[in-house]
């Protein structure tokens, strides 16, 4: 690639986001040249970097989906490898693997007001860097680390004679055939990981310090399969979109106005599958009212089902210290495992931790205030799309999506370069980033961006409300300050 490519849109992540984005743009502004960067070696994100066993999607595929491209296989619940295909195949429908430059990974990004121009230097794995500049720049990496989950600290993991590994990090040499695991943590991965190692393990223990909320759905919808059966295959997923759009943000508002009737729901149907002689208030009642956190969909009931069979096990207590052989716990109990499992979440990072600067000024995100839930006050040119925490993720994307191009077109045909979030108001009370009480999101609370308590600085969570606001709202409101810079250089230059 030579250096100091210029694009007018640079696109940061070739997983689900980035190929959604650029699709987008090849659409809706096919006037804009642009280009999609990506740190690993290969598209896909998520779903070609995790590779433990059973990995599948927490949202069904019908809403994870992308809005213009119809999920067509009878599963909801789809499995990585088959989204990881969706998004290659997306891929290659919109001929987008020749706008893709694999193996680089943005380090810094400045933006000179003066060449309403970024500036982005992007690093390969063997230290070289290289230069890019783009009039906008797409932020699509999502928010966590690819190279490392977290792991909290236990004590004597050192004493452990076996392995321990992070499903983050599962390798293809990892064989559970006959052997005894552990699985620490409670979370949407250790309940995917249990019932696939029950399958050929000896046994499955899952040690959690405190409950999550867990909910068993069928793994298909009869509904939509049988729409796909009569209907034209756009028609069939756009209805099955909106029923699940629909009764997913029923239930969460159900959630929210009537906790307790949710509560008596939620644990009846884990007494269904588990009996009546099992504790289900010690091992699956958190102390968190449902969608404080978000919920573990268990397709099929497998998770229950591995358990019922006695192939596998739930223990609600502490560790104390790992041993020779396993763990001991605070209860004075002890497990003895051939294999630990550390499910014990992720670590964020804020747009991937790419050092920012405008005009010279380093920005600290952490003192910046959320547009829209999409651009930063005080950062031009500048969206990232993530997804909803009480949703799927790509029902969120593809508005923002569908928001940046609307952008770009209005600034085109307006004759403008630039546009700034701009917080006039700064006596509005802000807010945390997320509500959410998981472990990983508080952690990171203190490095991401503010909200507000009005438009357009106020986190809906709500997908009808944010369809009415990014699809067909106003453009040009009161905190977007648009400017066309007359250039002075070829390009901006890194601070």
């Amino acid at each position: 690639m030579p250096d100091a490519e210029r694009v007018d849109v640079l696109v940061v992540g070739a997983g689900l986001s980035g190929i959604g984005a650029a699709v987008h743009l090849r659409k809706h502004c096919p006037q804009r040249s642009f280009v999609i960067i990506e740190g690993r070696q290969r598209l896909g994100g998520t779903w070609d970097l995790f590779r433990y066993p059973g990995i599948r999607s927490d949202s069904d595929m019908y809403t994870l989906g992308y809005s213009f491209k119809p999920w067509e296989q009878p599963k909801a619940i789809a499995d990585g490898p088959s989204i990881l295909q969706y998004v290659r195949d997306t891929a290659r429908e919109h001929d987008l693997e020749r706008h893709i430059r694999y193996g680089l990974q943005v380090k810094r990004a400045a933006w000179s007001s003066v060449e309403a121009c970024w500036a982005v230097e992007a690093e390969r794995d063997n230290g070289e860097i290289v230069r890019l500049h783009c009039n906008f720049l797409f932020m699509c990496s999502g928010y966590y680390r690819c190279d490392a989950g977290y792991t909290p600290h236990f004590e004597g993991t050192e004493r452990f004679a076996g392995r321990i590994v992070h499903p983050q990090h599962w390798g293809d040499d990892i064989d559970v055939t006959g052997r005894r695991v552990l699985i620490i943590g409670s979370g949407a991965a250790a309940v995917t990981l249990l019932p696939e190692l029950a399958k050929s393990a000896a046994h499955v223990t899952m040690l959690q310090r405190s409950p999550t909320w867990v909910v068993a759905r069928p793994s298909e919808d009869a509904l939509a399969n049988k729409f796909r059966r009569w209907l034209p295959a756009r028609l069939a997923y756009a209805l099955t979109r909106w029923k699940r759009v629909l009764l997913g943000m029923y239930f969460y508002n159900l959630c929210r106005r009537k906790p307790q009737k949710v509560e008596q729901l939620l644990l009846g149907g884990v007494r269904a599958y588990l009996g009546p002689d099992y504790d289900v208030e010690r091992h699956f009642h958190p102390r968190y009212k449902p969608w404080d956190q978000r919920l573990c969909l268990v397709p099929d009931g497998d998770f229950f089902r591995a358990i019922r069979k006695k192939k596998a096990s739930v223990v609600t207590d502490e560790i104390e210290t790992f041993t020779e052989s396993g763990v001991a716990l605070k209860s004075g109990e002890t497990i003895d495992v051939d294999l630990i499992v550390t499910a014990t979440g992720l670590e964020l990072k804020v747009l991937g931790g790419v050092q920012l600067s405008v005009d010279g000024k380093p920005v600290d995100l952490a003192q910046t205030v959320s547009y829209k839930a999409m651009m930063y006050s005080g950062v031009p040119n500048l969206a990232s799309s993530m997804g909803y925490t009480n949703a799927s993720w790509t029902l969120k994307c593809d508005l923002t999506c569908e928001y940046v191009c609307r952008l770009l077109n209005h600034m085109r045909s307006h004759g403008m370069r630039q546009c700034t979030p701009t917080l006039a108001d700064t006596s509005m009370p802000l807010e945390p980033w997320s509500d959410f009480s998981s472990g990983y999101v508080q952690r990171a609370a203190h490095l991401f961006p503010k909200r507000g308590t009005r438009a357009p600085w106020k986190l809906k969570q709500n997908y009808i409300h944010d369809l009415m606001t990014l699809r067909h709202g106003c453009i040009d409101d009161s905190a977007m300050v648009f400017s066309n810079p007359v250039p002075t250089s070829a390009a901006a230059t890194l601070a």
